[in-house]
C-alpha cells in the first residue's frame, strides 16, 4: 500500500518501479479499513454529484438507514457502536472507488449476520467490480471463500491455491 517505503528489492506498478515522487499517486490506488480506523468528517475531498444517494443505497445495503444518512457529503453522526462505524467506512471505501481495498480485521467487531453479509455479499460483489480485495482475519469459517489464501504459520508465509474446496500449496517463503 506504500506506507512504508521498501527495505529492499523494488515496488512495481503495470511493470514500472514506483520513484520516489510517485509514492502519493501510488497510495491513492487503495482504500484501506484498517482495524483501529479513523473516519473522516467529509467523506470525500472532491464530492461527485451522486454522492449523497449512492452513499445511502449503501447504507441502507448495511442495515444503517434507520441510524444514519449522507447529508451533503457526509455522515449526520458516527455516534455508533464500532461495528456499525467499520461499516460507515465499508461506505467510504467503495465510494472511493480505487482498484484495491484492504480490510484489516474488518468482520471482528461485525454480528453474525454482518460477517455473513460483508463474506458472501459484499466481498462477491467488489471482485465483480473488478476490484483487487486482500482480507486479512481470522476467521477461518470464511477461508474457502477466497481466491488465494495467504497463512503466516511459525515465521513462513504460506501461499494457496483454493480450487473445490481444496488447498494446493504454491509457494512457501521465509517472511521477513
Amino acid at each position: 500500500m506504500g506506507l512504508y517505503p521498501p527495505e529492499g528489492g523494488e515496488v512495481l506498478l503495470n511493470g514500472e518501479p514506483v520513484e520516489a515522487d510517485g509514492w502519493d499517486a501510488y497510495r491513492q490506488l487503495f482504500s484501506v479499513v484498517f482495524s483501529d480506523f479513523h473516519l473522516f468528517e467529509r467523506l470525500l475531498e472532491a464530492p461527485r454529484e451522486d454522492l449523497d444517494e449512492e452513499g445511502n443505497r449503501l447504507l441502507a445495503k448495511l442495515h444503517l438507514q434507520h441510524k444514519v444518512r449522507v447529508e451533503n457529503g457526509a455522515f449526520t453522526t458516527q455516534a455508533l457502536s464500532q461495528g456499525q462505524r467499520k461499516r460507515l467506512a465499508l461506505v467510504v471505501a467503495y465510494l472511493e472507488d480505487r482498484p484495491f481495498l484492504v480490510f484489516d480485521e474488518w468482520a471482528a467487531d461485525q454480528d453474525p449476520l454482518f460477517k455473513e453479509v460483508f463474506y458472501c455479499e459484499v466481498l462477491p460483489e467488489l471482485k465483480r467490480m473488478g476490484k483487487a480485495v486482500l482480507v486479512i482475519t481470522h476467521d477461518d469459517r470464511y477461508f474457502h471463500l477466497a481466491d488465494r489464501l495467504v497463512r503466516l504459520e511459525s515465521g513462513k508465509l504460506l501461499a494457496t491455491e483454493l480450487s473445490a474446496g481444496a488447498e494446493v500449496e504454491v509457494a512457501p517463503s521465509v517472511a521477513t
